[in-house]
């Protein structure tokens, strides 16, 4: 059997301590993901494996807000009123719980993106140059 074995397994919440609450982090369901996948979109070039949240939240703080509520099944207001501490572990966390979703899903469309748009620059520049004659 090995290890895939362990994939029917539920997921272990993780539990993270903010705003005097116990706060359960699961990975996202399915129905979650399309308001999650959009909220996430702005700030998905800039995440890497320790992203700076400060820049993040100054950047795109509506979409790390948005991402966080959806995440942690917390309303925006909440979110939104936490100090700035408790939002980058909160954020650190999700980002943690789903890496999942992060590393197998988000991660590869962003590099075809790039790569897309990188192609598409390169034809741009390498294209013949319009005469000045």
């Amino acid at each position: 059997m090995g290890v895939d074995m362990f994939a029917a397994l539920p997921p272990v919440p993780a539990f993270v301590e903010i705003a005097g609450e116990r706060i359960e982090l699961t990975p996202l369901k399915v129905g979650e993901v399309p308001a999650f996948a959009r909220a996430v979109q702005p700030i998905a070039v800039s995440l890497s494996a320790s992203p700076d949240w400060l820049a993040l939240l100054a950047e795109h703080g509506e979409a790390v807000i948005a991402a966080v509520a959806i995440a942690t099944r917390r309303p925006v207001d909440w979110v939104a009123g936490l100090d700035l501490d408790e939002a980058v572990s909160i954020a650190e966390a999700v980002f943690e719980v789903n890496a999942d979703f992060f590393i197998r899903r988000l991660l590869p469309s962003v590099t075809q993106a790039a790569a897309r748009i990188g192609q598409t620059l390169e034809h741009q520049t390498s294209g013949a140059m319009p005469s000045s004659a």
